[in-house]
């Protein structure tokens, strides 16, 4: 399965990291691109440090993991930019509500915009994940708007019934709802009733 991963920025860090894992772990080629506020929300949240370079952050998200390739956030030549490529899933992970107005909208200022845009006008499974709240009256109405272009809005936003330990657990619980969504197997949090 192709993938492709946007990561904008809206706090929500881990679940990106972890997201971008377990794909990896279930034999997708994933493709990734981060807006520069999604550089420093990655640098901030995962690494503790706004002020590291963006290529530093790109090599500790994605050292050792297989079948990455990470686009630069201009990069128009990725094969996630155009609808005659074969993508089976987009995720934009996390969601800032700056992108998700800019998709409201049909606008498009980067890769993470442009790969949206082609995944819904190709009937594309296109996952959304934002963290923001409260939400405006205008966040409330760009979502509804994508939800009827075909997106799926997934808050970042844990369930407490399979009994979290952890914060790992709670990151695993959004995961697990954003992998059922791209039709992929999870084993990361046991399904209601099991």
């Amino acid at each position: 399965m192709r993938v492709f991963l946007g990561i904008t920025g809206a706090s929500g860090a881990p679940y990106a990291a972890r997201l971008l894992a377990a794909l990896v772990d279930a034999g997708c080629e994933v493709g990734v691109s981060a807006s520069a506020a999604g550089y420093e929300v990655l640098a901030t949240e995962l690494y503790g440090d706004a002020s590291l370079p963006h290529d530093e952050v790109r090599d500790r998200l994605v050292g050792g993991l297989d079948g990455v390739t990470v686009y630069a956030g201009n990069d128009y030549s990725a094969p996630y930019a155009s609808g005659s490529a074969k993508v089976d899933g987009y995720v934009v992970c996390p969601c800032s509500m700056a992108t998700l107005g800019t998709l409201a909208s049909g606008a498009m200022d980067n890769l993470v915009h442009r790969a949206a845009s082609v995944a819904l006008k190709e009937g594309r499974k296109l996952v959304l994940m934002p963290r923001e709240t409260p939400l405006s009256a205008i966040h409330l109405e760009g979502m509804l708007r994508l939800r009827q272009a075909g997106a799926v809005i997934l808050f970042l936003a844990p369930g407490f019934y399979h009994e979290p330990k952890t914060i790992d657990d709670l990151v695993d619980f959004v995961v697990a709802r954003a992998l059922d969504q791209l039709g992929l197997d999870q084993t990361l949090v046991r399904r209601w009733g099991q």
